[in-house]
């Protein structure tokens, strides 16, 4: 037996195409009265495992294919109803289960049957049907119109760092089926309405049809004839209008549960009887009716003294009665208490967001997505572009409004240090020339937050203007991402911390396995790596290509164990990527070289302490080079168009790099060993002071 059921368990799709398929034969192939009795007494037995199932559910969502169970629930009645009808009309008679049923319930009289017949209609049309429609009608519509904030809740979370995209993705989907799960049961209770109203027109047609072929065809007497089909058509009615009702129940009760977390006989009980004085109070007015003349006694006193006797036990076991698993847990000492909690309160505010950004009150509207807001996404979005570009992911940010800074300020911020700040103006735009403006355009001077370029604050109005003149137009929003990109980018070496690596190298396991096992830990700690990847990142060079960096570092680790020497020797592995950006559309490479006596002078400067390398350079020779390579950029710069590249040997790279990247951070400084083959250098400048 449980064999059997499991195989028909296994095909289930099977059986729900084939139950379709069955209805809709129903409603043109005749059915012989035994097959019909036992799909009525499936109707009723279905109907009653329906209600069952919505009590024990804790959630409507749980029961999310009932929309669609009620729909043909309401079909395979309709297609009983239809098989009977033609089953009274043309042999007049319809199964053991009808004429049966008619005879017990109606007792002989089909005046009473029909009246019950009827108020089982009207208790289904007017009072469930109508009740749970407008409620899901109501739930729907709130629901609708609550699903915006709970959006931004979710994206707020997520940026804070609270959830996980996985979790954000989840709640997403539940708050779709939820909103798809209400609209659906607004629709599907139309479906009850018109079973009502069917019901009611097939039951006139079998009574009214039936005496007319009983009188003309069957050649019966008006009497015989009334009494026959009469007894068969409110058999059929009461039959079928019994499990309506009980679907109709179902509906309404699915959709009222709406706060619900547990089953619907635990949460009514604990619900009523958590109230201790109710049942003392109405047993002692009932009893009190047993006081009034004229009034029976033995139920008053009966039932009165039942609930007196419930709620007087409730008063002195509530808890225990109710739900003995929440009896009330031991409490830790007085004194112990306040101390927990203070701790607790301090130990919340240890943690440092690794990104912060900061906004006025008057920038609130960008973040607010039901006013149309999208900087929370767009915010998102940079979050995917640089996990792309430089191959880290970076941690949620974490925005917030300051009551420090003014209404369209705003400030950004890495482990709790500012590291930016910016502001933008309300109702304006900001205007950038690329170079190849035609005309001037009047507005408010000021500075590009993210490149420091020039730029105006220009009208909406004038954006248009702006776009004919050829300047470059960006809203506030934009402003802000921009700035926060750059920001990201420029830090992204403090932003990598340790765990974030053991979590590259684990993902880099899972396709070269061998690299990891034979570096880490044997050769270099996660440490190590850590430090090779942020000297990496400083240069805004990308550690997507993971597997190359440890085959590199892991190659040199046997020589030197200096973090800085190991990142040089990742740079050449990279090499391509890295010049990839500088070159030219026919892979030329423009560059600016340093005078031979100039590198030796540098090279002669490295000083080697227990630290590690660092460049001993004269202060005043340090400056004079600075400007002589400032000067050859510039002029690089107006002779070819795009920004050249320093180039120098691979001893002096990265002390160089130091040492010009504050004043000319934008400035790459390259080896000769990057240099890949087939890319051609074209040297614009040399370099001597």
């Amino acid at each position: 037996m449980e064999r059997g059921l499991r195989r028909i368990l296994a095909h289930t799709d099977l059986l729900a195409a084939v139950g379709v398929v069955l209805v809709v034969t129903m409603l043109v192939i005749p059915l012989p009265s035994t097959l019909l009795d036992l799909l009525i007494t499936m109707n009723i037995s279905g109907a009653l495992a329906v209600v069952v199932a919505t009590m024990y559910v804790d959630r409507s969502l749980e029961f999310s294919s009932f929309p669609t169970l009620l729909l043909l629930t309401t079909m395979f009645r309709l297609a009983i109803n239809v098989s009977v009808t033609r089953l009274v009309l043309t042999t007049g008679d319809a199964g053991s289960v009808v004429r049966d049923f008619g005879q017990f319930v109606v007792g002989g009289n089909v005046i009473v049957g029909l009246v019950i017949f009827l108020i089982l209609v009207v208790i289904q049309f007017v009072v469930v049907t109508n009740g749970a429609g407008r409620v899901a009608e109501v739930a729907a519509r709130f629901t609708l119109d609550g699903m915006p904030g709970k959006q931004m809740a979710i994206d707020a979370d997520l940026n804070a760092g609270l959830i996980t995209d996985e979790q954000a993705r989840s709640r997403r989907a539940e708050i779709g089926r939820e909103a798809d799960f209400y609209g659906a049961m607004d629709g599907a209770s139309k479906f009850v309405k018109g079973d009502a109203m069917a019901a009611v027109v097939i039951t006139a047609i079998n009574l009214i049809g039936g005496i007319t072929i009983g009188m003309l065809q069957r050649h019966l007497g008006f009497s015989a004839a009334t009494k026959q089909y009469s007894l068969l058509t409110v058999g059929d009615g009461l039959a079928e209008q019994i499990p309506a009702l009980l679907i109709s129940v179902a509906t309404g009760i699915l959709v009222t549960r709406s706060a619900s977390s547990r089953d619907l006989g635990s949460e009514i009980t604990s619900q009523i009887l958590g109230q201790r004085r109710a049942p003392l109070v109405a047993g002692g007015a009932i009893i009190c009716f047993a006081l009034i003349p004229g009034l029976p006694k033995l139920p008053f006193l009966l039932i009165g003294g039942l609930m007196f006797a419930v709620g007087w036990a409730l008063r002195k076991h509530g808890v225990e009665l109710l739900s003995p698993k929440a009896a009330t847990p031991e409490l830790p000492a007085a004194d112990s208490e306040p101390k927990v909690a203070a701790r607790d309160e301090v130990l919340k505010e240890l943690p440092i967001d690794p990104l912060e950004l900061g906004i006025g009150f008057g920038l609130v509207p960008l973040v607010d997505r039901g006013s149309g807001g999208t900087l929370v996404r767009r915010i998102s979005l940079i979050r995917r572009q640089i996990a792309g570009e430089l191959g880290m992911v970076i941690p949620p940010v974490r925005i917030h409004d300051e009551v420090d800074l003014d209404s369209h300020e705003y400030v950004c911020k890495v482990r709790g240090t500012e590291v930016a700040r910016g502001r933008v103006m309300a109702g304006h735009k900001l205007a950038m020339d690329p170079g190849d403006a035609v005309g001037n355009l009047p507005g408010i001077p000021t500075t590009e937050p993210a490149f420091g370029l020039p730029a105006v604050w220009i009208a909406d109005a004038q954006h248009s203007e702006a776009e004919a003149l050829g300047y470059t137009v960006v809203d506030a929003e934009s402003v802000i991402v921009t700035h926060l990109t750059e920001m990201i980018r420029t830090n992204a070496a403090q932003l990598l911390t340790r765990q974030d690596v053991r979590a590259l190298l684990d993902q880099l396991k899972e396709t070269n396995e061998a690299v990891v096992n034979e570096v880490v830990p044997d050769i270099l700690s996660v440490g190590e790596i850590q430090r090779v990847l942020q000297a990496l990142l400083s240069e805004g060079v990308s550690i997507r290509d993971l597997g190359a960096i440890v085959e590199a570092v892991g190659d040199k680790a046997k020589i030197t164990r200096d973090t800085g020497l190991l990142a040089e020797y990742a740079r050449q592995a990279l090499g391509r990527a890295i010049t990839a950006p500088h070159l030219a559309p026919d892979h030329r490479l423009c560059v600016i070289t340093l005078d031979p006596a100039i590198e030796q002078e540098v090279a002669t400067s490295i000083t080697q302490t227990t630290d590690g390398e660092y460049l001993a350079l004269d202060p005043v020779r340090a400056q004079a080079l600075l400007g002589a390579v400032r000067s050859q950029s510039e002029q690089a710069t107006a002779r070819g168009g795009a920004r050249p590249v320093l180039l120098c040997s691979a001893r002096v790279r990265r002390h160089l790099r130091r040492l010009v990247e504050t004043a000319m951070p934008h400035l790459a400084v390259c080896s000769y060993n990057e240099i890949a083959a087939g890319i051609s250098v074209e040297t614009l400048g040399v370099v001597s002071a």
